[in-house]
């Protein structure tokens, strides 16, 4: 298969990714030629301390942050040479993004915050059964008159997914989406998105620190100080304890960055 069929097969492409940040008199390199490849109805994790890079990979993948140097493809399309206006709408449509604090509009009902990416597109309510499908699957057919602060966390995140996939987006980006619930909540919400990814052929991409949390996933990539320090299938670890030690051994053996990388 060649380069560009297999671009145009994978959901995202992370090529030779660098991305600086300058504090005070310093800059810091949050990540540094990163690269990627993320396969059709892929369920990954992308695990890493605070500061790893992780959220800021998650970023540029989403087309919220430019990269530095290289490119990611998502789709096929190159984010980085899309003008801003484009690069909103082609984000809408195909890259469904879901955060640990929900950023749900308080004003609007459940069912509003659902519709808000078809309705900013100029769309109206999907056609057929399609709605009540997502609403029916994710339990929230009997919320959808409620305001976020009428609904739980879980309820919150559930909204949250489904606004997300409405548009039936080439990729799913999550970052720490069980950060702020409890941790049987959690579990659940991770269950919900292996079964997304199982039952409708979703890509999901997830970025945590939680083994608990990556390990519902099929791989797992680590970063330590912007650098990909290796991946791995998690069918080799029989629960989220063998896999959070390994993790461990991995980023404990790794080297750190140099003064000025970091």
């Amino acid at each position: 298969m060649s380069e560009s069929t297999t671009h145009a097969a994978s959901p995202i492409v992370v090529e030779n990714v660098s991305k600086r940040f300058r504090q005070g008199d310093s800059v810091v390199d949050a990540l540094h030629d990163v690269r990627l490849t993320i396969e059709p109805g892929e369920f990954m994790a992308v695990m890493g301390a605070s500061g790893s890079g992780k959220s800021t990979l998650l970023h540029v993948m989403a087309g919220l942050a430019r990269p530095d140097a290289g490119r990611v493809l998502v789709a096929g399309q190159d984010l980085a040479v899309m003008p801003d206006r484009a690069l909103t709408v082609f984000r809408r449509r195909h890259i469904g993004l879901v955060f640990q604090a929900f950023n749900l509009i308080p004003t609007l009902t459940a069912r509003d915050n659902i519709l808000l990416p078809l309705l900013a597109d100029g769309r109206g309510e999907p056609g057929g059964n399609r709605l009540r499908d997502l609403l029916t699957r994710l339990n929230l057919a009997d919320r959808l008159r409620h305001p976020p602060d009428a609904l739980s966390g879980g309820e919150q995140q559930r909204v949250a997914i489904a606004r997300a996939v409405i548009t039936e987006p080439a990729v799913l980006l999550a970052d720490e989406p069980t950060g702020s619930l409890d941790s049987i909540t959690g579990q659940a919400i991770c269950r919900l998105l292996k079964e997304l990814c199982a039952e409708q052929g979703r890509t999901v991409v997830v970025v945590t620190h939680e083994p608990a949390v990556a390990v519902w996933a099929e791989r797992i990539v680590v970063l330590k100080d912007g650098r990909t320090l290796t991946e791995f299938k998690t069918s080799d670890f029989s629960d989220a304890h063998r896999l959070a030690a390994h993790y461990q051994d991995i980023v404990g053996t790794a080297p750190a960055a140099t003064e000025g990388e970091r």
